[in-house]
């Protein structure tokens, strides 16, 4: 048996900054991954696919973006990069090519298996990611056997798909850029838009990131969100990072060719209904979108930025074609392809110990897990700020944790 005071779940962005924070410490500790460092970001990441955040605010603990490029957007290579060099820097003690098969409570602690060897651990801390699993509705058993149906977890590129028209389900951030991409390989695209969140690249001539955190919505804190559990469900903003501040909305989309239609509602004898509430869904994020700008420019005002910035203006209504069909036969031929960017979820599956709720979700405040000392969960949407999204979170994230995780030791040995 293995003894080390704590264990780390992913060596990840969120894993490599609690071990960060661990050090620094002076928590002994090992980092148990199942790969390589960055392990998501090198085998289920489309290639093409870049940071929804400025390279400036790509931050974790005892590092910055040092590069020349602060305003661009790092695509998947470079972020491998960035933590593999990260993970070198501070000196994480990884163990890579390590499965993690169990967590389970054991007499001061936690009991782990991990590939053939058992550790025992006064903490664990689960940093896994948000993004393991696809997040497939079931009416995808209806999909007609003869159209190939796939996820961007093991999407790569238009090449891999057959010949004919694809469905995307979903308009998140995801949605919307394999939509576009899929588009301009030559394949006719239909787009399923559901709920979505519409924020334009760049307003008054900063990008839309420095503008969330200005306003102060990113440092929001779980215990001041009116419906937390809404929030952490939202799909991410459709945006795309690319240096020419390109918009990726319904519009943007519509205009390349792409076909609009309403969230997938059923599938029934081979034919996809849809929602008629397309108008309606595009209205509301509209209006959020534009109170969001009125927030910006009351934060301009406020700050005497007016006067260096270009005035305040409003971005056109989406449109919505009134001839938006509402049922799509996937049985003619058309369609050949779905392609189901629904969203993700955890898996958690080898964890052990009773602290889900009745949905399966892992009951926690903050990232301290309810009913179970010592166990912590790091690395999910809205987890102690909206920040906590994005890489960048991380870093007060683990600083809040690891000093939680402190606390908690100096109290069992006393």
């Amino acid at each position: 048996m293995i003894q080390t005071t704590a264990v780390v779940v992913g060596a990840g962005h969120a894993g490599l900054a609690m071990s960060r924070r661990l050090t620094e410490r002076s928590i002994d500790h090992v980092v148990l991954e199942r790969g390589e460092v960055a392990n998501s970001w090198r085998t289920q990441r489309w290639p093409s696919l870049r940071l929804l955040t400025p390279n400036w605010q790509t931050r974790l603990p005892s590092h910055d973006y040092a590069g020349d490029h602060p305003d661009g957007f790092m695509p998947v290579a470079d972020v491998v990069d960035t933590l593999t060099r990260y993970a070198r820097l501070i000196g994480a003690p990884v163990r890579t090519a390590t499965t993690v098969h169990t967590v389970r409570a054991a007499p001061e602690g936690f009991e782990i298996l991990a590939n053939g060897d058992v550790l025992h651990a006064r903490a664990v801390v689960l940093a896994t990611g948000a993004c393991n699993l696809p997040a497939i509705p079931g009416i995808a058993d209806a999909i007609p056997p003869s159209i190939t149906t796939l996820t961007p977890l093991i999407y790569r590129d238009p090449g891999q798909l057959p010949d004919g028209g694809v469905l995307v389900v979903g308009a998140s951030a995801t949605g919307v850029q394999l939509a576009g991409e899929i588009h301009r390989s030559g394949r006719p695209v239909t787009l399923a838009a559901g709920e979505h969140v519409r924020l334009p690249r760049t307003y008054r001539g900063r990008d839309i990131f420095w503008w969330l955190q200005a306003t102060g919505l990113l440092a929001e804190r779980y215990d001041q969100i009116d419906d937390l559990t809404r929030a952490r469900h939202l799909p991410s903003p459709q945006l795309t990072g690319t240096y020419q501040a390109t918009i990726t909305d319904l519009n943007a989309l519509a205009a390349l060719g792409v076909r609009i239609v309403g969230r997938l509602g059923r599938i029934a004898d081979g034919v996809a209904q849809f929602s008629g509430s397309l108008p309606n869904t595009c209205a509301l994020a509209d209006l959020k979108m534009n109170r969001f700008l009125t927030r910006v420019d009351q934060r301009a005002t406020a700050s005497g930025l007016d006067d260096e910035l270009p005035p305040p203006h409003r971005f056109a209504p989406t449109r919505v074609d009134p001839r938006t069909p509402l049922e799509l036969d996937l049985t003619s031929g058309e369609i050949t392809t779905v392609l189901w960017a629904t969203g993700f979820r955890p898996d958690h599956s080898w964890l052990d110990i009773p602290v889900r709720d009745r949905i399966g979700h892992i009951r926690h405040d903050g990232g301290v897990v309810t009913g179970a000392p010592g166990l912590y969960l790091l690395g999910l949407p809205v987890l102690r700020t909206r920040a906590s999204t994005y890489i960048h979170g991380a870093g007060a994230d683990s600083d809040a944790l690891a000093g939680h995780l402190h606390t908690f030791l100096s109290s069992q040995r006393q």
